[in-house]
């Protein structure tokens, strides 16, 4: 019992962002009202953010999703029924449509909320059974361009880092992430070193002097769109100033002599205008980056949501090349996770070019291993890579999807140009959407509703954003016929005749996959289920059951690339999608808040969260605001090329002259067509096929207020209403 009577029902890993902060619930039995952090947790040593602490208020809630159910064509209202039958249903409509269409017209749109069992299972379904690799989690919206990024640059997948650099590192480099918001409690760990160690160094590169930025001993205002150019003219300047590595740099990187050739052509009077930064304050940079013992840089969607979000990645990983610092403590290129378990899903394959244990479907040898491992004929797993998210909604308008299971997402809020994603979902032959809540903006446009046991209704693991992999136990029952993820899955697979799905626990799923990432670089085979139920986390590469686990990687200095060797890429700058003009003259940039996270469909419920940010606004600066004639609280109209929604104004310096901000949790729920996505450009990346979430075109004029409200209780209002009428 802890102090005030309450009971400690269990432990968990918060279902938020990827730091991966263990917590513990304590209540009542099945109530939990508390929550804590766990003190000897290596991911956060006993911190929470306000959403982890709140986390207890999310779990019984009047639009907690209890049973299945399927909507009836006649009255077009769902209706609850039982497993059998909602499964059967999905079954019958999945065999019309692979009998009718081909494999290829069906996909599996999943999440980096999902735990690793059930992503690996959803592979195994999709690709090693039904035959598509039609596979994609929303983890492509945040983190596709630092997967391929890791992969081009250093040959893999998977930071080299951990936590535990923050503390040795002297030079700290934040760019592409406002850390103490999106990852508050990593970023209180900065903080805390700072204090500790007044001499270490925080630089940060953001067009919003962001809360992250304003704690910065150095804030380069880098212009939207101008990250590659920044990071160039830091490299280039690191080469003049000869703070090269050199015995680094000749024994364990290729391609030097062309990346050296190629920042001396730059003109490096472009570059920092081309990044909004004066020289002397980016020789200055350099020089602190140049001389520093250890230098660490943290970076997600700032970089990653753009057409050349890869390399933009790669840019900043040859700066860790040039000088050596990368392979020892207090050193190397960061990425950090934006959701749990987005790791996790990379390394069990969801993405649609990948197959489990870091293997990819257009590598023979790896779709053998796979059919294989799972008793498929040769040539079951096809070698073309499946459609990305993005690709997914564009696919279901067409025709050519025509059914579509989306798990652990919200893609009616989370995807770009939602006015498209709309159209689509409403052409599909089929939706089934595996959610523990409802209505949510997408369930509300699904033929089948699955109810799926969230965090602390199941056992589960995950792997956050340092590679530590972390089982979660069951702490309490879900409500009515509520299932794990992974047990939704195996259900349909055996309803629908495959092989290999008869599990008596999450324990034989995770020991499955864990034998297939043996000697993959992200190689987990030491973590049975059962030593992992016993320490609770281990970090990745562990290759024997008597293995501790590995803080760091690389600290042999030899690469996962063919030989061995890291390798500099030479990137030029190259302007977004979508400019500025005469009819659209400002740049959108969206981005989290402290007190939300991605759609509201948890934080939303907890009344403190709501109260610090209850409604969507857009920052705008103070030459605009003069320049429109706005005072702060106007309500305006902020247009793009794609929709138009509104919202009040907040006049603030924290954005350039030119940009505006909107944060992008809202969605039809609070106000129809008013969420910050049916402005943003669906336009993506070659390689990564991330989307350009950052920055696309758009106008700004004021209005009179708003006659529709934007406020929480409308999500309420339409909660009720909804549960009343069975929508």
């Amino acid at each position: 019992m802890t102090s005030n009577g309450l009971a400690v029902l269990g432990e968990s890993i918060c279902p938020y962002c990827g730091v991966g902060c263990r917590l513990r619930f304590e209540g009542r039995p099945g109530q939990p009202e508390r929550t804590r952090g766990v003190e000897d947790a290596p991911a956060n040593l006993g911190g929470l953010c306000a959403k982890g602490a709140l986390l207890h208020e999310t779990f019984r809630v009047p639009d907690r999703l209890t049973h299945p159910q399927v909507r009836h064509t006649r009255t077009d209202l769902f209706r609850p029924t039982d497993w059998d039958t909602a499964l059967r249903h999905v079954h019958e409509v999945l065999r019309y449509v692979l009998n009718t269409f081909g494999r290829d017209a069906v996909a599996f749109y999943g999440s980096g909320q999902l735990d690793t069992e059930t992503a690996y299972l959803a592979c195994k379904l999709f690709k090693g059974h039904i035959g598509t690799n039609n596979t994609d989690s929303n983890s492509r919206l945040c983190m596709a361009a630092a997967v391929a990024g890791y992969r081009t640059s250093l040959g893999s997948d998977g930071p080299p880092c951990c936590y535990d650099d923050i503390d040795e590192a002297d030079v700290i480099f934040i760019i592409g992430s406002n850390m103490a918001e999106a990852h508050p409690v990593t970023f209180d760990r900065v903080r805390a070193a700072k204090k500790a160690r007044p001499d270490l160094h925080i630089i940060v590169a953001d067009p919003r002097r962001t809360p992250t930025a304003r704690a910065a001993d150095t804030y380069l205002p880098v212009a939207p769109g101008g990250d590659i150019a920044l990071l160039n003219a830091l490299a280039r300047l690191l080469v003049e100033q000869q703070r090269l590595d050199a015995p680094f740099v000749e024994a364990h990187t290729s391609g030097f002599a062309e990346f050296r050739a190629f920042l001396l052509e730059q003109d490096l009077a472009d570059l920092c205008a081309a990044a909004g930064i004066s020289r002397s304050l980016l020789e200055q940079t350099a020089r602190r980056i140049g001389h520093a013992r250890g230098f660490l840089s943290f970076y997600c969607m700032g970089l990653n949501q753009s057409t050349v979000g890869m390399w933009k990645n790669n840019c900043l990983i040859n700066l860790h090349l040039l000088t050596g610092q990368i392979g020892k403590p207090g050193a190397g290129p960061f990425s950090l996770t934006g959701q749990p378990n987005a790791m996790g899903g990379r390394e069990a394959g969801l993405l649609s070019h990948q197959l489990p244990g870091y293997r990819f479907v257009d590598n023979a040898d790896h779709r053998r291993e796979l059919e294989q491992s799972w008793d498929r004929d040769p040539g079951s797993i096809t070698a073309a890579p499946g459609l990305t998210a993005v690709e997914m909604f564009r696919a279901l308008e067409k025709g050519k999807l025509k059914a579509i299971w989306i798990a652990g997402t919200n893609p009616m809020v989370s995807i770009p140009d939602l006015h498209q994603v709309r159209r689509a979902l409403q052409k599909a032959e089929l939706v089934v959407v595996q959610d523990a809540y409802h209505p949510t903006e997408t369930t509300q446009l699904a033929h089948v509703l699955l109810p799926a046991a969230p965090c602390g209704e199941k056992e589960w693991t995950s792997t956050n954003s340092e590679r530590l992999v972390s089982y979660s136990p069951k702490v309490m029952e879900p409500p009515g016929t509520a299932l794990p993820d992974w047990e939704i899955l195996a259900r349909f697979a055996r309803l629908a005749g495959c092989a290999g799905f008869d599990y008596a626990d999450a324990a034989a799923v995770w020991d499955e996959f864990r034998r297939l990432t043996a000697g993959r670089p992200c190689d987990m085979s030491g973590m049975t289920a059962a030593r992992l139920r016993s320490e609770r986390h281990l970090q990745w590469p562990c290759p024997s059951e008597d293995h501790p686990g590995s803080k760091r990687r690389y600290l042999d200095r030899r690469f996962a690339t063919p030989d061995g060797r890291a390798q500099f890429l030479a990137r030029d700058h190259r302007e977004p999608r979508e400019l500025p003009d005469h009819e659209f003259p400002l740049v959108l940039t969206t981005g989290r808040l402290y007190s939300h996270w991605h759609t509201l469909t948890r934080t939303a419920k907890c009344a403190k969260l709501v109260s610090r940010e209850p409604e969507p606004f857009v920052e705008v600066h103070p030459e605009d605001a003069a320049r429109l004639g706005l005072a702060d609280g106007d309500q305006v109209q902020l247009s793009s090329r794609r929709g138009t929604i509104q919202a009040p104004v907040r006049i603030t310096d924290g954005v350039s002259p030119g940009m505006v901000f909107l944060p992008f949790h809202w969605g039809d729920l609070y106000a129809p067509e008013n969420a910050a996505n049916y402005l943003t450009i669906s336009a993506l990346g070659r390689v990564a096929k991330q989307p350009e979430l950052k920055f696309c075109a758009v106008n700004l004029e004021k209005v009179a207020p708003a006659s529709r409200s934007t406020l929480p209780q409308r999500a309420v209002a339409v909660v009720k209403g909804l549960q009343e009428t069975g929508v």
